[in-house]
């Protein structure tokens, strides 16, 4: 029996155009590659002569001292809510214009494939030169820096996901915009982001967590050969690994359970039971999320005294949204037309690119010469070898629990907390313990650091499995447990083409998160001891210790030659599956 809500059906114009075009011109995704390794190559060009005035009085030393812990909490939380503000804004608007503009989208997509798997970490002393000049002898410059490492972090996997609750909008949804000539802004507001609002909760909560990840980076930051450190939890676990004192690095796990824990209750699970209103079904579930901080502010009056206060504000911005014009069907562009707007778009960006990547060519011949690729061609082999491993062992155990998790909201309360707390600790904080494992058991560093990228990266395949879980519609479950369908029937019938679409988000930014997550992870050190693998992200690591910036860009340029093949081969085909055949 197949259900016609996941069968074939006929697409809405907007999903149509798009199913068809990520499978084709692969020229593009080289050509964005290319224009992503330029701008970084720019990047460090611009910031290696960038001049860095700073006034190191103005620096606080990071006291070790358990009571400064609390202080230090409240400087992490309030860079990572800074970051997360940031990351919600870019990726709203990020995967709004990838699924409204066919140009863009030809650019932003291959873009984001890549800019996900970039190690961002090689670039921060550039970043943090450029934002120190512009705040010279404040410390304003390095709190900018920091959360924009911590931006970076989160930004991606929200981005893809409402990039693709855009493009696999259902039918019924478009129709009623169109028929009822909504606004472009009141589209967006009453059909599009609502219809995204699931995934972007649960996607913002698994990039809050993986913002822990490089919180230790970014809170100690190396400028001008001197490094400087932030107050936060992060640079005090950073400090306590460096000098070797497991029981400071406890009272940081300590600090870090308390804080995941504390903020799960009082935001992530109000906003996870308040996200439930914006399920697509047609019959009320008899067992919801709950929140306790939730039901609190549903019977207090200020939410409907801020409410009435903002209204207005609301009736004026959607006044002026009237401007963006109607959400009519498009007029058909003339061939010609259309043709002549792509080959003026494509001449202009590819002249850039080429520019750019010739002077690139230019000097890395000057420097190392062009066989420097030939090293981490090799070592990406080993790399790619553990990302695969890991989304494949990850997919098998965490898909089944995932699913478990989101059909139940009862057991989702319990679960939350527990997955929030795996998922945000740092991989960096664990670092002591896996180094005197590995030192007593003999293990290899090459087998042992696919658990250690897996502890930054495997979470994504969970938690968009839950949220895929979770926006099923409760009458399709009912459904099925009325015609008496159990076990494997039910999984091909209903929970496989239920959550593939959440699915292959997760596993996209999995594998994305891995080979970022192999550049902290291919390289282990805890006080004098240090261990390292062999890969691409220990040679990236290697480079960026040692400021060689020809083998960074060679590595770089690597990782995102396999990035894309990767995507190419595996992801975009899963991704036109997903529009075309398992959307809502």
């Amino acid at each position: 029996m197949t259900f016609p809500p996941f069968s074939a059906v006929s697409r809405a114009p907007l999903p149509a155009r798009v199913a068809g075009r990520l499978v084709r011109l692969p020229w593009v995704d080289a050509a964005v590659a290319a224009a992503v390794l330029v701008g970084m190559y720019l990047l460090l060009r611009a910031g290696g002569g960038t001049p860095v005035s700073f006034d190191p009085s103005h620096v606080v030393a990071v006291d070790t001292d358990p009571a400064e812990l609390p202080y230090y909490a409240a400087r992490s939380l309030a860079r990572m809510f800074a970051a997360l503000a940031a990351a919600v804004t870019f990726a709203v608007g990020y995967a709004y214009a990838a699924a409204r503009s066919r140009r863009l989208e030809r650019v932003l997509i291959p873009a984001l494939d890549i800019l996900q798997s970039v190690p961002v970490l090689g670039f921060l002393t550039v970043a943090v030169a450029g934002f120190v000049s512009l705040f010279p002898g404040s410390p304003l410059g390095l709190e900018c820096a920091s959360v924009f490492a911590i931006f970076t972090s989160q930004a991606w996997n929200m981005a893809f996901g409402f990039y693709h609750s855009l493009i696999t909008l259902p039918r019924e949804l478009d129709e009623v915009s169109r028929s009822l000539r909504f606004t472009r802004w009141m589209r967006f507001w009453r059909i599009e982001l609502p219809a995204g609002a699931i995934g972007l909760v649960w996607n913002g909560m698994m990039s809050f967590g993986g913002g822990w990840f490089f919180l230790v980076a970014s809170e100690a930051i190396s400028v001008a050969g001197r490094t400087y450190a932030l107050p936060g939890v992060g640079s005090f676990a950073g400090t306590a690994i460096a000098d070797g004192d497991l029981g400071k690095v406890g009272w940081a796990v300590a600090t870090m359970a308390v804080m995941v824990i504390g903020v799960n209750f009082v935001f992530w699970r109000p906003l996870t039971a308040w996200a439930e209103r914006f399920k697509n079904e047609q019959s009320e579930a008899t067992d919801v999320h709950r929140s306790l901080v939730l039901d609190f502010l549903r019977r207090s009056p200020w939410p409907r005294r801020w409410g009435r206060l903002l209204r207005p504000v609301g009736e004026l911005l959607g006044r002026a949204g009237r401007l963006l014009g109607t959400d009519d069907p498009p007029l058909a562009v003339g061939r010609a037309r259309r043709r002549t707007g792509d080959l003026v778009f494509t001449a202009v960006a590819g002249g850039l690119v080429a520019w750019g990547l010739a002077d690139l060519l230019g000097y890395l011949h000057h420097r190392t010469g062009l066989g420097v690729f030939a090293e981490p061609l090799l070592l990406g082999l080993a790399t790619l070898a553990r990302v695969v491993l890991l989304v494949a062992v990850a997919t098998v155990v965490w898909v089944p629990i995932g699913v478990r998790i989101g059909f139940s909201p009862r057991l989702a309360r319990i679960a939350q907390p527990l997955v929030q707390l795996l998922a945000s600790f740092p991989a960096n904080f664990l670092f002591p313990l896996a180094t005197w494992a590995f030192l007593r058991t003999g293990l290899s560093l090459n087998v042992g650091g696919v658990l250690l990228m897996a502890l930054g990266a495997q979470w994504y395949i969970l938690f968009n499995t839950i949220a895929g879980a979770a926006a099923i519609p409760a009458d399709l479950r009912e459904a099925m447990d009325d015609l008496g369908v159990r076990g494997w029937q039910r999984w091909r019938r209903l929970i496989l083409p239920g959550i593939f679409p959440a699915y292959v988000t997760g596993a996209v930014t999995a594998s994305g998160g891995a080979w970022n997550a192999s550049i902290v992870s291919e390289v282990v050190t805890f006080g004098s001891t240090s261990l390292s693998a062999t890969g691409l992200g220990a040679y990236i690591s290697r480079a960026t210790a040692e400021g060689n910036y020809p083998h960074l860009l060679a590595g770089v340029a690597v990782m995102a030659g396999y990035v894309l093949a990767l995507n190419r081969l595996l992801w975009r085909r899963l991704y036109r599956l997903a529009e075309t055949r398992y959307a809502l």
